[in-house]
């Protein structure tokens, strides 16, 4: 069903004004994002026509954008690399930490974001991982499933990254798994120490082998003097790393990962309104408690574009990385040793079935599976079937 406003409708009405006033200053990966959004799903990205096999009723169907930043395009995306990961789960509980930047360290992120955004990845997953293999916590080698956000409920910049971590790991012998306590994964105290140390060691570096760019307010951090004043208050300031109890199960994980993996600035359930000018939208306040959370927003259909463009990453930057147990082409084999001494069977691979699951919306009128019966060029038409006075006909959202 097709949400009663979407952000395509924004990027239609609003878009070509926003383009002209802010020519110049919009990146090229910005206009594709938007341009994507814009003719997802409509003849300019052509399409096919699906049929009942049951009752006849037909629609046209219109391809997809599958841009990474449109909310229409995650659903398949998500789908299909749930199959994949689904036969990488353990039989154990799994973990949900949380790295966040601190305010100071995103507005350097915000001008700098393929490198800072890949030094938050490597400091957190370093972290992590050298905190486990420490005989005094863990002292084994875990996996990882790290997830990048950059966005707040309200679409402005807050960088940090969501990891899904088993509850355990394989001793650094090999020679057996080390199950963690029941509620408790590491201490996140120790955690966050070692993680700003990292991160604010290997950003000097950056700044000094001059890889760091400074514009507008930020380019008096151009000096090594004025850059190290900048950081001085977050070098004493507790750095949050969050860690959520365990999930209950495999199928809990796999529920949040369909969540979290695929997810952009705003999806367009949350879309309340819009009114060519305004755009009303919901969104969480996490300085509240309870029913008070959940406020709405409303802001100029401009802000609300440069809000979701901010978050537009950079060319061939990967969102969802993985490290130890489930990095590269050791996975499968880190894998198949921890189920072994986990003393598990494997799942079926899912990827090796002949059967592949077929998201095409059922037909609306008797729940039957459609089949394409025809296709069609970017910017055209399906002709109409032979008999279409006695035929039904819908357009698929």
């Amino acid at each position: 069903m097709r949400a009663s406003v979407e952000v395509a409708d924004i990027f239609r009405t609003a878009g070509p004004a926003y383009r002209t006033a802010h020519a110049g200053h919009l990146s090229l990966a910005q206009l594709k994002v938007m341009s994507a959004i814009e003719n997802c799903r409509t003849a300019a990205l052509a399409g096919h026509v699906e049929a009942c096999e049951n009752c006849g009723q037909w629609r046209i169907a219109y391809n997809s954008c599958r841009n990474r930043h449109c909310p229409k395009c995650q659903g398949a995306a998500a789908r299909t690399w749930l199959g994949e990961r689904e036969a990488d789960l353990l039989p154990v509980g799994y973990f949900h930490v949380v790295f966040t930047l601190p305010a100071e360290i995103a507005d350097i992120a915000f001008q700098n974001k393929a490198l800072v955004y890949d030094l938050l990845f490597k400091a957190a997953s370093e972290t992590m991982l050298t905190i486990a293999a420490d005989p005094k916590h863990l002292g084994a080698r875990i996996g990882i499933t790290a997830v990048l956000h950059t966005w707040g409920s309200a679409m402005t910049h807050h960088p940090h990254v969501h990891m899904i971590v088993p509850g355990g790991g394989i001793a650094l012998s090999g020679s057996r798994w080390i199950s963690s306590r029941t509620a408790f994964l590491l201490p996140v105290r120790v955690l966050g120490k070692l993680f700003r140390r990292l991160f604010l060691t290997r950003l000097l570096a950056l700044r000094d082998a001059g890889r760091l760019g400074f514009f507008g307010t930020m380019a008096h951090l151009t000096e090594r003097r004025t850059f190290l004043r900048h950081l001085a208050p977050v070098r004493g300031k507790r750095w949050v790393v969050y860690a959520k109890a365990p999930f209950a199960g495999p199928e809990a994980v796999l529920a949040y990962l369909s969540r979290y993996t695929h997810r952009v600035a705003i999806s367009n359930s949350r879309l309340i309104a819009f009114d060519q000018d305004r755009v009303t939208f919901r969104y969480k306040d996490y300085r509240r408690d309870g029913t008070d959370r959940q406020q709405i927003m409303m802001l100029a259909a401009d802000e609300f574009i440069r809000r979701f463009l901010m978050h537009v990453l950079p060319r061939s930057f990967h969102r969802m990385r993985h490290y130890g147990l489930l990095a590269g082409s050791a996975r499968k084999a880190n894998l198949a040793l921890a189920r072994e001494l986990l003393d598990v069977a494997a799942p079926p691979d899912p990827r090796d079935s002949d059967k592949l699951e077929d998201f095409r919306p059922p037909c609306r009128c008797c729940g039957g599976r459609m089949i394409i019966i025809e296709t069609f060029e970017r910017c055209r038409q399906p002709r109409a079937p032979p008999d279409a006075s006695s035929t039904n006909r819908e357009t698929a959202p």
